[in-house]
This record gives C-alpha cells, structure tokens and sequence, in this order.
C-alpha cells in the first residue's frame, strides 16, 4: 500500500496489515509499539507486523537529529549568559562565515551530562490494525467525504484525493467544492471535472495553472505556453458545449478575459461563444455587482439584496453578509438582509458566526485575513483607512446576526443522527471549517481547537529539518493590549530559565537539524506576568527556501517537569507533522497561559519575512476564542434526536477517548476532519 494511504490512515489511529508480509511474530511487534512508542493495539492485534514498528517510528519521530545544545535542557541552564554569546557568535562565525554547513555544529562551552533511564508518566495511545480490504473501504469513504465538502482542501487533504482518483481511474467523482476541481483539473488535464464548473471559474483554473506551473501570483501577467493555451480553450469551448456559461458573473472581470481570449487566440465556434466573447470585448458593463453597488450608492438596500440575490443566489447574499450590515441604517433592513441569505450553506453560516461572535463597534484598527493559494494572506488596517472606515457594524447588529445563525443551524441541523454521546472534552475542539492553509499530520486538530496541558507536566515544542541549511523555532509572547515579547535565537542567549529554555540555534544543513523550546506555565507566570499568550513559529531562514524544497518537521510533546531520558521521546509526542506549505513561514500553536492550555492555529503565511518577530500575530487572536463561539460538542447536540450519557445507547459517538459503545454505531473523533466536513454540507 502507498505511503500516503497508510499516513493518512496512522493519522487516525489506524495501521495496515499489508498483503504478502510476515505476521509471525505479532507478541513483539506488540509489545515493542507498547514499550517504545506508547501505542496499544486494541482492535487486529493477531495482524500485527515487524514492519509497523518503523513505520509508526518514522511517524512519531525516529533518528531526530541532536540540538546545538547536546545536553538540552540541563546543560544550557548551567551556562552564562556571556558563555551563551559567546557559543552563538562562534558558531555563526564557523556556519555563515567560512561557509561550513556539511557537518552538525554543537556548543564547544557545555559539559558533558550523563541521562537517567526513561521513566515518565504517557499516555497510552488506543491503535487499530486493519487488513488492507478494510483500510482501502476507510480510505474511500475519507476521500468521498473530502470530495463533497464545499470546503477548499489543504495540500496533503488534495494530495490524497489526487492519488486516490488516479488509482481508480474510471467515472469522475462527484466534487463539490469548485477549488477542489480547479485543482484536479489542472493537475490531470482530464475535461471531465470541467462539468463541475462554471465560465466564471477558468479565471481561477488560469490563475491555478499560472502559480502551480509558473510560480506567479499576477494573472494580469500571462505567459502560457502553448500546451496550456490549447487545454484552456478546450475548457472554455467545452464549458459552451454544455452550456454552462455565466455571463453577467463573468463580467465582474471583463478586463482579465478580455486579456485571456487575447492571449490565447480564442475563436468562436458557435453563436454562444460570439456573444460571450463580445460582451466581454465591450465596454457595457452588466454584472450583478455593478447593479448591487449602483443600488447601495442610493442607500437602497432592500433593491442591492434583491439583485444580488436574483441575479446571483442566496449564498452571495451570505458571502457578502458583512459588507450589506454595514451600510444597513434600521433594524429593519437588517431583518430584511437575514431573510434574504442562504441558510442552507452552513459552512458558510458557521464562518459568519465565528465572524460575528467577535464583532465589537468601534473597534480600533482591524486585520484582515484571506487565503489565496493555501497561504493566508493579511492585511493590517491604516490610520487612515480606519479614519475613512464605512463599515462599522453596531454590537446590537452583531448579536441579532449571531443569534439568527444559531436558529437557522439548529433548524438546520434538527434530529440528523439519533441518539449522539457526546464527551464533554468536545466542547474545546473546533470545527474544521478554515483548514485549507493548514499542514495535515499525527495529532492535527482543528484551527482553534484547545487541549488541558496538566499541572505536572511542561510543553516540549520541536523541530527538525533535512536539506535546508537553517530553520527557526520562534516563540512570541503576546499580552492583553497585544504587545509582542520575542524568544528566539535573537534573544534567547540572556532569557534563558526554568520558565523557558531554548536550545540554541542550530544550522547544519543538508546533515540535519533541530530546535527545541521547554515552556513550564507556572514557572512562566510567574516570571512574566504580564504575558497571556504563547504563539509558536517556524520560519525557513536560508534566503530563498521554502518548506516544500526541504523536509521539515513540527510538533510538540508533554513532558515531565524534571524529564528524564532522551531529549527527543517518541513516547511523549503529542503530534509530530511534517511542513511542507509553500511558504517559508508558519504559525505552529499557542498556549493560553492563564487557562493552561493549548491551541492549535497551523496556519501557513504568506510573506517574505525571515524572523518571527518582525510580524504582527494580531489577527491570529480570533483562533484563540474559536471553540467558544462554536466547537464539536454544540455541533453535535443540534443534530442529536436525543443525548445520551451512555456511549453504549448511542447510534453515534463523538469522543477521543476509547469508550465502549454499540456495535454499528460511528465514532467519530476530533481527528475526523472528513466526517465532520461532510456532515456540515449533507
């Protein structure tokens, strides 16, 4: 079985059995995963295989290479400050100096440490071992739930699904997120997926063919080459063929298609084709946007929704939700823009709630965050576009617009699934609704989702890299007024401490490296009181690298205060996955330091910046209250006929814990990201 098959299924607790390999000894293998890696086997344990001890080695981390600092933590506490420096400045010297990255570079002032034996308290990890018939039926039903997701997939999601339909060539999918099938289009240049997609669309086929094979940003600029002027004007001459031509939407970018139909030739076939390419030639405009505006620019809100609404559909009423509140004057026509939005988009709907949630007038300066090519993109608002601001939207506004979407959900959502047990621990998880920028791995949750981290117990962030000659491992402190603390390789040589310690900044190239930083909350409180929140970063420093030209891992395990064993302990990794965004940046987790928690934010950024510090985290604050506004367990509860206290009752069970429950009746954990996006588009 492929590699990416049997990764996807370890990410969901799940080895494979593979055809044609020894199951002989099955007592070691068990043991060997239970001993050294923290994983029991409770479903398959006869299929086990000598081979899955590597595998689940490889996933959870194996070989790391050492820090700079071989004795980390101990050794680096026991050094000055000025001894720090100092090893700093040799190294940078020895590295970027006289150019030395062939070989690992260590500390030349830290003394040896012996190691005590491992002996700290883990969780135990609940795996299932499937035959390979029953690990293909799991992999279909996760890319058919991927492929009826409205929701844009994220590089490894896509990945899947693009190795999964070239394997079962033959009818095309169904697929229902359009960026989805922009996608596999351009990949496998196979017409079919066009009947997923409107004329509209070719512009984000051009612009996905441009960057994939171009690696530019600017569709304004075209260069194709021939083959891909050919394949385009087959997408539009069979986009006219069935029919599926929406002109006054394309319109809306007359000026880009005007440019394309020039730049690869384009010649009419048939009457259609003359009028559309006419249209967009000429200088009327007849877009639905341009009446929409015409209408609000007379204040006239009920006639810019109607248009919008008749000439486009009730979802570009939800889509641009925001905008329409904003220019709203009476309670009135708000009331009448909530009756005019689509409520069967619940993604969509889920989103605006997020968005709303944390809605406050007159806020000061806000950010603003999209995605374009799976990297988040943000703009940070101006003095003077703040001073120059129209949409300033009323708390009152934003709490009848919250209180309308939950009531549109819960109708929604009303009695889907029975009798549900739903574990409390699923009130802090959130729901995978803006994934596409993130990075897919073990231990993966939600943007937003929170864990417990126990009393006893500190962070050990990570991370390690091959073929690349420097990557860094950043934590910024952020307080209530957003004031930004940095700790990093920069900084770290006089911060060190029992609250946080760092060690030390390792560039070796293309033999491998590692980064660590030990986080103990109390510790940290205390000597930082000041400092709510901890946001960690990874960023490629080597000038012109990004992630994917390189393999580089994150993750982070829990370890105890005075830890024992290795510094790297694949019995303790919470989640290990690999970064491979296009960008050479990424926004790892946090930690709310006042709740002793820990949230995922995996977030590839878009940008050039080489030092963490040097970016503001503000919009990354919203992901911090995420599971509050809307999370697993409330999700749930409004599809549930009946909640039940006995997993044993339920036809479904949401939990991450194993719990006895009745045969036939669907788990579904907080790492079933398919079935959670699947259920919101059903």
């Amino acid at each position: 079985m492929k590699v990416i098959y049997k990764e996807t299924l370890f990410d969901r607790n799940c080895l494979v059995a593979e055809r044609g390999k020894e199951t002989g000894h099955a007592f070691e293998v068990l043991y060997a995963l239970a001993e050294f890696l923290g994983i029991r086997i409770v479903s398959g344990e006869k299929l086990a295989q000598e081979d899955m001890i590597r595998f689940a080695s490889e996933r959870l981390g194996i070989n790391v290479p050492e820090p700079f600092y071989r004795g980390f933590p101990e050794s680096v506490r026991k050094l000055y400050s000025h001894e720090l420096l100092f090893d700093q400045l040799f190294h940078y010297f020895t590295r970027y100096g006289l150019k030395q990255f062939d070989t690992p570079g260590h500390s030349i002032l830290e003394s040896a440490l012996e190691r005590s034996p491992f002996r700290e308290h883990t969780e135990i990890r609940d795996f299932t071992i499937l035959t390979e018939e029953e690990a293909e039926a799991k992999l279909a039903e996760i890319v058919g739930n991927y492929l009826v997701s409205t929701r844009p997939l994220n590089d490894r999601q896509y990945a899947l699904v693009l190795e999964h339909i070239g394997d079962h060539d033959g009818e095309i999918p169904y697929c229902a997120s359009k960026n989805t099938a922009i996608r596999l289009l351009a990949d496998s240049r196979d017409l079919r997926f066009v009947s997923f997609l409107t004329m509209s669309d070719v512009m984000k086929l051009v612009d996905e063919i441009q960057y994939r094979y171009y690696g530019s940003e600017d569709i304004r600029q075209l260069n194709l080459r021939n083959r891909d002027r050919k394949f385009i004007t087959a997408v539009i001459d069979r986009l006219f063929l069935e029919r599926r031509c929406d002109t006054r939407t394309c319109s809306e970018k007359k000026a880009l298609w005007s440019g394309l139909l020039h730049h690869i030739h384009y010649r009419p076939k048939d009457e259609l084709a003359s009028h559309f390419a006419a249209c967009m030639r000429g200088r009327e405009n007849i877009s639905v946007y341009s009446e929409f505006e015409k209408a609000l620019a007379e204040r006239d809100i009920k006639k810019a929704v109607t248009a919008l609404r008749e000439g486009k559909s009730a979802s570009a009423v939800l889509r641009n939700l925001n905008y329409i509140v904003s220019r709203c004057r009476t309670q009135e026509e708000l009331d009448f823009v909530l009756d005019c939005m689509d409520r069967g988009n619940r993604i969509v709907l889920i989103q605006l709630l997020l968005r709303f949630a944390n809605e406050s007038e007159g806020s000061g300066l806000r950010s603003f965050r999209f995605t374009r090519h799976n990297k988040t993109k943000v703009h940070y608002e101006t003095e003077e576009e703040h001073a120059g601001r129209r949409s300033y939207i009323p708390a009152a506004y934003a709490e009848r617009i919250c209180a309308r979407i939950r009531k549109e959900l819960r109708e929604s959502l009303a009695g889907r699934l029975g009798k549900v047990y739903i574990d409390p621990a699923m009130k802090k998880i959130a729901l995978p609704v803006q994934e596409n920028s993130a990075q897919g791995g073990y231990g993966v949750l939600p943007r937003g989702s929170r864990l417990p981290i126990a009393a006893e117990k500190k962070v050990r962030a990570f991370t390690y890299w091959e073929r690349v000659d420097d990557i860094d491992l950043s934590v910024i402190g952020i307080d209530e007024e957003g004031k930004q603390t940095e700790f990093s390789w920069r900084t770290m040589f006089n911060s060190q401490s029992a609250a946080i310690t760092y060690s030390g900044d390792e560039t070796s190239g293309y033999e491998g490296g590692s980064e660590f930083f030990d986080i103990d909350m109390e510790a940290f409180r205390q000597q930082y009181p000041g400092i709510r929140f901890l946001i960690f970063c990874d960023n490629v420093f080597t000038r012109g690298k990004h992630f994917k030209t390189c393999l580089c891992k994150a993750g982070y395990m829990l370890r105890d205060r005075d830890d024992s064993g290795e510094i790297y302990e694949p019995q303790t990794v919470q989640s290990a996955y690999v970064i491979d965004c296009d960008s050479s940046f990424a926004y790892l987790f946090g930690i709310d330091l006042e709740a002793d928690e820990f949230v995922w934010l995996n977030t590839a950024r878009s940008g050039s910046a080489a030092i963490a510090g040097s970016t503001s985290l503000r919009f990354l604050m919203e992901y911090f209250d995420a599971a509050s506004v809307i999370n697993m367990y409330s999700f749930f509860e409004m599809m549930a006929t009946e909640l039940v206290e006995d997993p044993a009752e339920a036809d479904v069970v949401v939990s991450d814990r194993s719990v006895e429950h009745a045969a036939g009746a669907e788990l579904i954990r907080s790492c079933d990201f398919d079935k959670v996006l699947a259920l919101m588009n059903a």
